[in-house]
């Protein structure tokens, strides 16, 4: 229904029912949001990138309309093995293994790292982040639930989800359970009653890292889909309004997690949203394919908010297909909305607030986009249109300061708090993204006279900048630059 003034009410895809639904908050005026976090056993990458970025914008938008959120996003620290189907070392144990480090101090280093990613991309931090390890107690009460209930059972000192007691599994995902065979990858556990049953308590060979006690084996440890329905339900109560995630993790993750939910009698989350995949040149994202991308490696070569801006600009649940080339336009673009932005601050006048008589349009089309599933590339668009009259105001000899008010009010808080891609000062970010060039062009000069074998130039060039604490990093992939303590 249509309000008075025109506008629609918020709408959501709801992975669940497959539909844009009007949402309706719990609790009027609050949002309780639970995100499912990363596992810690290496650096985030674009992919990452992808999800929390999107979750981020979904998140400044729903403050922008006056709701008072609690966000929560886990963070895994065991229990995630390295294959779908229950087998397989724990990912985080074999980074332990490779890294020759206690488990828990892999676990601290990449945890540190990914929230550092994640500040130089602007997305705001979690109210909480509840990790697996600190929640075994509560993990262990559900499973023997479960058990209690006949919907789990003990096999071989092991604990199993099983699926064919719940009518309803494969909802999420649109599977049936007699289409579950296990097997196409490795061979299927003989202890499971149905191939797609899933562990809830792993029993913990001797020697294993990573273990607690447990009336089944002695010592085990969880499996991963079990911590987000305790930890959700613990912070955010037994029904909440949002459950988001990758894609990827709505099978099985997901399923997995509201099959427990339902056996456990919580409501639990109202409305699931999924954020699609990143790909790399055209081609899924992946080590053994060569195109895996951390975040710290991009940031060698990008400015982070020009990260934030590819990602933002477009649909959370559209691919996004990175490439350099992509990304360098998307600068470009970043760059000119920048400097409209630069030009609107040094011509407002000084203490002049805004009246909000002027571009009324163009804040009205944003919300309306953002209002349609977070339609974000339409909410850019208002942007740019914005931007355009803005520029022509910028032109005319006398501009109406209430006007230029207006206006820069406008990108501020649409395009600074909800998008977050024009902070408040955009000098350093000017600064930045002019150095990277000057650095492109240093790096290409440099190439030339090394191919021509004038190698005192090219060692000219390399001193200089070292003097100034910038050094160059030569690999076969090429050359790339850092910033040192000159002193």
């Amino acid at each position: 229904m249509i309000d008075e003034l025109g506008n629609m009410p918020l709408q959501i895809y709801n992975t669940l029912t497959g539909q844009k639904e009007t949402f309706k908050p719990i609790c009027e005026g609050q949002v309780s949001l639970y995100v499912c976090g990363p596992t810690v056993y290496g650096d985030s990458h674009l992919g990452h990138a992808k999800t929390y970025v999107s979750f981020d914008v979904i998140l400044r938008y729903l403050r922008y309309c006056g709701f008072k959120t609690f966000y929560v996003q886990n963070i895994t620290d065991v229990g995630h093995l390295m294959g779908d189907d229950d087998e397989g070392e724990d990912k985080l144990l074999k980074c332990a293994r490779e890294l020759r480090q206690a488990p828990m101090a892999v676990a601290e280093t990449f945890a540190r790292r990914h929230f550092e990613t994640m500040d130089r991309l602007g997305v705001i931090r979690p109210d909480i982040s509840p990790r697996a390890t600190g929640h075994i107690p509560e993990q262990l009460e559900a499973i023997a639930k479960l058990i209690e209930l006949g919907l789990a059972y003990e096999a071989n000192d092991s604990v199993y989800f099983e699926i064919s007691k719940d009518p309803k599994y494969g909802e999420l995902s649109n599977r049936q359970v007699e289409d579950m065979q296990g097997g196409a990858r490795v061979e299927v556990r003989t202890e499971k009653r149905h191939p797609g049953d899933f562990a809830l308590w792993k029993k913990a060979e001797k020697g294993h890292l990573m273990r607690w006690r447990d009336p089944y084996s002695g010592w085990g440890y969880p499996g991963w889909h079990t911590e987000c329905v305790v930890m959700s339900s613990r912070y955010l109560g037994e029904e909440f309004d949002i459950h988001g995630g990758g894609m990827d993790l709505k099978f099985p993750h997901h399923e997995c997690e509201i099959a427990q939910a339902r056996g456990l009698s919580k409501p639990f989350a109202r409305n699931w949203m999924h954020s699609n995949m990143l790909t790399v040149d055209g081609q899924k994202m992946s080590k053994s394919s060569g195109n895996y991308v951390t975040l710290f490696d991009v940031f060698e070569k990008f400015d982070p908010l020009m990260v934030r801006y590819f990602i933002a600009a477009s649909h959370y649940r559209s691919v996004v297909d990175f490439s350099e080339s992509a990304l360098t336009a998307t600068g470009s673009s970043l760059k000119r909305l920048h400097q409209t932005v630069r030009n609107l601050r040094k011509c407002k006048t000084a203490g002049k607030k805004a009246s909000g008589k002027y571009f009324e349009e163009y804040r009205r089309r944003f919300c309306q986009a953002m209002d349609d599933d977070f339609s974000t590339p339409q909410a850019f668009a208002a942007l740019f249109d914005l931007s355009r009259e803005a520029n022509t105001l910028l032109s005319e000899k006398k501009p109406d300061p209430e006007a230029i008010a207006d206006a820069e009010h406008l990108f501020s808080t649409l395009g600074g708090d909800v998008l977050g891609i024009i902070p408040e000062s955009l000098d350093d970010v000017q600064t930045d993204l002019h150095l990277k060039d000057v650095m492109e062009i240093l790096i290409e000069m440099r190439a030339n006279f090394r191919k021509n074998k004038d190698f005192v130039s090219a060692d000219l060039i390399r001193k200089r900048l070292e003097k100034i604490g910038i050094v160059f990093k030569d690999s076969v992939e090429g050359t790339t630059w850092e910033m040192t303590d000159k002193n």
